[in-house]
């Protein structure tokens, strides 16, 4: 079993500068009392929640399936890598349990079409004309070949802004 575990450090002021824009973009905010209820993401996306403002230490159960970042103020990003489910728990300087949640992570809501050539399985975001998604469980060849592009426009972009 990987355990991944964060402790806070100082924010410098570029962080913090960044930390609140991305406050002031992100539509929701979830705070995370000591209810039971799972903390809902989508694979791919990120979800800010709250927790304790004593939290100094997150353990995430499986690292694969989510990415967790905690922020100043018991601020905690949560960032869905993988379909499935795992948990955080949130501990304080001494080590006791602040929350212990649930995280549920889940394919995308996006208007997305599966396309099945054989067993070989294709995406495609259709907002509002389909291109090509990379999404967990597409075939090998779809899959390599997608990133492989995006790599490349990526690389040409990156080279493009640093000349004058």
């Amino acid at each position: 079993m990987s355990i991944s575990v964060l402790r806070r450090r100082a924010p410098g002021p570029v962080a913090l500068r960044l930390l609140v824009a991305g406050f002031l973009m992100c539509p929701v905010v979830t705070f995370a009392g000591t209810g039971d209820e799972p903390v809902a993401v989508i694979v791919d996306q990120a979800k800010i929640i709250k927790l304790p403002e004593k939290v100094a230490t997150i353990v995430v159960g499986n690292p694969l399936i989510a990415d967790v970042t905690l922020q100043p103020g018991g601020m905690v990003v949560v960032t869905g890598k993988g379909y499935g489910s795992t948990n955080m728990i949130a501990m304080d300087r001494a080590g006791g349990i602040l929350a212990d949640r649930s995280i549920q992570v889940e394919g995308p809501n996006d208007k997305l079409v599966t396309v099945f050539r054989g067993l070989q399985r294709e995406s495609y975001s259709c907002t509002p004309a389909c291109q090509r998604r990379v999404t967990l469980g597409d075939g090998q060849d779809y899959f390599a070949q997608t990133l492989g592009q995006t790599g490349s426009l990526n690389g040409q972009a990156s080279s493009a802004a640093g000349k004058p």
